[in-house]
């Protein structure tokens, strides 16, 4: 019987569900926006009334003045300045390249209309209007407009994501027989790339006991990626550990190549994802996974990572999983590499972006991609 694997779309769904997005409080307006008219631009406020005659000049109001120092009356104007309040009795504010002053003495080069230049008092919201309902993402502008209304923006931070590799043969100065760490940089730079607090923490033990005692020791980093010790391995003991430690594995492996062992739990208040160890396998899913996690937290809006370009060459995939290829980009032009699978670095870092190739492969044509970051 054919092993049963969730999709990438299934398994990106489960991550969603079990992460609720912490939302904005709604907002409300707390008073008219704007509070009382004002001049959209550089210029002189007057009487409608007066028509196209010349001007005796008051004064100016900058932003922020209290408009109640003048009232423009009868052949009066005020110079005004952009965002600066109306003064009583004015009705239009006539351009400033649209003026001639000579001394004290304003001309308008042409007849103003009512209302011209101005924005009107509650032109974009009346007090007590919801400008935000409850549970809306948090996005830039929206920390801006809660300032706006006198609320508490919400508060800005990083996410602590931790990096891990898993492995006893992980050595700085490794014999032949021994391996560098190359996951642990490249995850760890991947992490800051997407605006996390990254920490390149020291490799996990291939020892249950030991790899116990650091999972249930993780202080307050709230996302945990390792790297390897999720396969089928005798080594591999990342799954049994999490659920010995109560773990909720929402789940083990999917259908992806490469990536296919890929783990996430939730163990308390931390995310797990427990990537693949080879290099391929390891940055991709974390490209995949990582961003949606961290939107989660975050509270902010989650980014589509799909862009659409042009297989210049057909591409063979024999296997029963989409395979993500490594290719160059030229424009919407998508170049294979040669990659000689999931543990070929080389080709990972040689690429732009790594192209979805379906099952049973595809003749030159369009076709979905993520960047490589």
């Amino acid at each position: 019987m054919a092993e049963q694997l969730l999709s990438l779309d299934e398994a990106l769904a489960k991550v969603r569900a079990a992460l609720p997005m912490k939302g904005m409080a709604a907002l409300r307006a707390d008073r008219d926006d704007p509070a009382l008219d004002r001049s959209a631009m550089d210029g002189a406020a007057l009487r409608v009334a007066d028509g196209d005659r010349p001007r005796r000049l008051l004064g100016t109001l900058y932003a922020g003045d209290d408009p109640s120092i003048f009232t423009v009356g009868p052949g009066d104007a005020v110079r005004i300045m952009t965002g600066a309040a109306l003064p009583a009795g004015a009705d239009a504010v006539v351009p400033v390249e649209e003026l001639r002053l000579e001394g004290g003495t304003l001309w308008p080069q042409r007849l103003p209309r009512s209302g011209e230049a101005i924005r009107k008092q509650g032109l974009q919201a009346r007090e007590g209007d919801e400008l935000l309902p409850e549970g809306s993402s948090f996005t830039a502008t929206r920390s801006g407009l809660a300032a706006q209304v006198g609320s508490q923006p919400s508060k800005l931070r990083r996410i602590r994501v931790g990096i891990a590799s898993t492995g006893d043969e992980l050595k700085g100065s490794p014999l032949p027989h021994q391996i560098r760490d190359s996951n642990g940089p490249m995850l760890t730079a991947l992490a800051h790339r997407l605006g996390a607090d990254a920490l390149n923490l020291p490799s996990l033990p291939d020892d249950p006991e030991a790899l116990r005692d650091r999972l249930s020791n993780l202080g307050d980093v709230e996302v945990l990626l390792t790297s390897g010790g999720v396969s089928m391995g005798e080594k591999d003991h990342l799954p049994s550990v999490l659920r010995e430690l109560g773990a909720d594995l929402l789940f083990h492996k999917i259908r992806l190549k490469p990536g296919k062992p890929m783990l996430v739990a939730l163990l308390g208040d931390h995310v797990i994802l427990g990537l693949p160890g080879n290099p391929q396998s390891a940055y991709l899913n974390a490209l995949l996974f990582l961003p949606l996690v961290l939107a989660r937290l975050e509270g902010t809006p989650e980014r589509d990572p799909w862009r659409w370009g042009r297989l210049v060459e057909a591409v063979k995939n024999l296997g029963d999983r989409p395979l993500l290829l490594p290719c160059t980009r030229q424009g919407e032009n998508l170049r294979p590499l040669r990659s000689k699978g999931s543990g070929d670095l080389i080709a990972l870092a040689q690429a732009d972006v790594c192209a979805w190739i379906p099952e049973g492969g595809m003749e030159a044509g369009a076709t979905k991609y993520l960047d490589i970051l």
